[in-house]
């Protein structure tokens, strides 16, 4: 099985840019699709973005569409966030995790997650 690790966040402000990194320890990454989700205190863990096994298919959430682009490296076993032109309603915990199912827009369609990366936006 895969073991996603999550890294990039911290404390940005608004209209500025952070890249999010996730690896994968134990199976590679390349067999799996992946996804990056989003929880911020007291909101249920929310969709951000995902992308196919081959890197050729990508899906985001209306809220961050055209701001945030969801990459993978198969050499590298790496799957990226790419966040521009933040906003404060961007803070959170952000989550990379990985699946077998196609389509996958649901936390419960994953089975493997990691243990998240802070992202603050201030204004």
């Amino acid at each position: 099985q895969v073991q996603p690790v999550e890294s990039g966040g911290g404390l940005v402000q608004a209209g500025g840019s952070l890249r999010l990194s996730c690896a994968a320890s134990g199976r590679s990454f390349n067999y799996y699709n992946a996804g990056w989700f989003r929880q911020a205190p007291g909101k249920e863990r929310e969709f951000v973005a995902t992308i196919d096994w081959s890197g050729g298919i990508t899906d985001y959430a209306d809220s961050v569409k055209g701001r945030f682009t969801i990459s993978r490296d198969s050499v590298k076993n790496m799957v990226y966030l790419q966040m521009n032109s933040l906003k404060p309603e961007d803070t959170a915990v952000y989550f990379c995790a990985a699946t077998s199912r196609w389509p996958a827009r649901s936390p419960d369609d994953y089975n493997y997650w990691g243990q998240g990366t802070q992202v603050t936006v201030s204004s």
